[in-house]
């Protein structure tokens, strides 16, 4: 299959989104998508109300991060809004949405090996000379249909679960608050310049937002020890993940500790981490969620008689949920 480099602007308009702050919007009967730099849930962070004279962005875009989550690319099938650094892609012909697909692989991998935060920008770069390799028709046009019959050929295997039945309920009416300092010990990351860093099995942990916050593995005698929740506090700043292997963490990495009067598991780590993401998106580049202002947040969890969290609690809800038995 003979390919080209193709401007995206030449085969795509681009613009910057809409700039909103989710912390501005409204939730009264929430019917619109709300796209930020998140690279989860299809870069959906909430859904909020329609915005009076506002229209949403249409289905059939694709949505890119030009910061936190950098060159997260998703095909939206709903209207949507979007928060500030995300590029919208518009199509100038009529392609299906499996091709789309494939320009959201295509473009993320373009960004991944050649654009940074704080080093060469993306956003300076996606509305000029941002360029993706594709596949070409004999007419030298980039080949949609054989991008569709890729993506409509390859094969899953679909993920099971034994669990049965419905969740537990969740009655956060009667949750209790409690300090991040309280529930946990702190450590923070270390420095490791590029020049230092030795290929391995470590675990090297950076302010990513996928692949469990690992950015390489790197070969070292001093590591974190694991069963621990690490939280980025630059980068993809708020993102939290579940340690179950030992790890480097980098100077952007918070790592979490349970305090001694319990104990973690991957279980109670999953709920927790939930509602610690939730509170992100107080923080960001220009308020970033050092380990000082970690300390001084506060959760919401369920909460025992004599105000102690609930982790049993915690434990079992996380396994009534379905696919819990294939963390």
């Amino acid at each position: 299959m003979k390919t080209e480099l193709f401007l995206l602007n030449s085969i795509t308009n681009i613009s910057y989104g809409n700039k909103f702050d989710l912390q501005n919007m409204t939730f009264d009967a929430p019917e619109v998508n709300f796209i930020s730099r998140t690279a989860f849930n299809n870069g959906v962070s909430a859904k909020v109300d329609r915005i009076n004279n506002i229209s949403p962005y249409s289905e059939g875009c694709l949505t890119i991060a030009l910061g936190g989550s950098i060159g997260a690319t998703f095909y939206q099938d709903k209207p949507f809004y979007t928060a500030q650094n995300i590029a919208v892609i518009q199509f100038k012909e009529n392609i299906s949405y499996l091709a789309k697909l494939y320009l959201c692989q295509i473009i993320k991998f373009e960004v991944k090996n050649k654009f940074r935060a704080f080093g060469r920008e993306l956003n300076k770069h996606i509305k000029t000379d941002f360029k993706i390799e594709l596949p070409v028709n004999s007419d030298g046009c980039p080949d949609w249909q054989f991008m569709e019959e890729y993506i409509s050929s390859l094969r899953y295997k679909r993920i099971t679960t034994k669990i049965k039945g419905s969740p537990l309920n969740l009655n956060t009416d009667s949750w209790k608050e409690y300090k991040l300092d309280y529930l946990f010990n702190f450590s923070k990351g270390r420095r490791l310049t590029k020049e230092d860093i030795i290929p391995g099995n470590i675990n090297f942990l950076g302010a990513v937002s996928e692949n469990n916050g690992v950015r390489e593995k790197i070969e070292t005698e001093y590591y974190w020890e694991p069963n621990c929740i690490t939280v980025n506090y630059n980068g993809s700043v708020g993102e939290a993940f579940y340690q179950s292997e030992p790890f480097w963490a980098s100077d952007d990495v918070n790592v979490l500790y349970a305090k001694n009067f319990w104990k973690m598991n991957k279980y109670i780590a999953m709920f927790l981490i939930t509602i610690i993401k939730a509170e992100r998106y107080r923080f960001g580049y220009g308020r970033k969620w050092t380990m000082e202002k970690m300390k001084e947040t506060t959760i919401r969890l369920p909460g025992l008689i004599d105000g102690s969290p609930d982790f049993t609690y915690m434990e079992n809800y996380i396994k009534s949920l379905p696919y819990s038995d294939r963390i």
